[in-house]
């Protein structure tokens, strides 16, 4: 004998419906927040172009050292790698969390992005934030003298515990990847 359909439970289903539809559609309040770091990502672009004109003028002069163009290099890279975590952010972010960006077979998709997730995505950012702090360390070590020891040991101790954490970040993402393969 056929039971009866539940209506209080089809109706509440019904209710809800939408619900779930509006938790997934609060996705796109990120889309302002990656728009951001894009022109954040700009404001960068400009202090890099800045800072090249800056040491062209001074080698153009003849009135800098060795260890002045080291330190200016060293921060344009540091502004590199900072842009390059923003572009891991921006695509590996709108990719794993708003919406798919559809560049299968587009000759500039990031390598990266073809199995890209949250727990690979923070990997990936703990590696590009231990580059930045070892840029930052190496400026502090080529002028070692104009600092305090205190600094110079408590930025050793930053820099290792950003080492330290993506160790334990990469370390997890391992875990959790082979239980989810078991």
């Amino acid at each position: 004998m056929p039971s009866k359909p539940d209506h209080t439970n089809t109706a509440a289903t019904n209710l809800l419906r939408p619900l779930p539809r509006w938790i997934f559609m609060s996705r796109w309040l990120q889309a302002p927040l990656y728009i951001g770091l894009i022109a954040a990502q700009g404001i960068y672009v400009w202090q890099f172009w800045g800072e090249l004109v800056h040491l062209i003028q001074l080698i153009m002069v003849k009135d800098i050292t060795e260890t002045a163009i080291m330190l200016i290099v060293l921060g344009l890279i540091d502004v590199v790698m900072i842009s390059n975590l923003l572009v891991m952010v921006i695509v590996g972010g709108w990719e794993t969390f708003v919406s798919r960006l559809e560049l299968e077979n587009h000759p500039d998709q990031p390598e990266w992005l073809s199995h890209v997730n949250a727990g690979v995505l923070k990997v990936k950012l703990a590696t590009a934030i231990i580059g930045i702090s070892s840029i930052h360390l190496l400026k502090t070590f080529i002028n070692a003298a104009q600092y305090d020891e205190k600094v110079l040991i408590w930025q050793t101790l930053i820099h290792l515990t950003f080492v330290f954490s993506a160790v334990a970040i990469a370390f997890t993402e391992k875990i959790t990847r082979d239980n989810e393969q078991h």
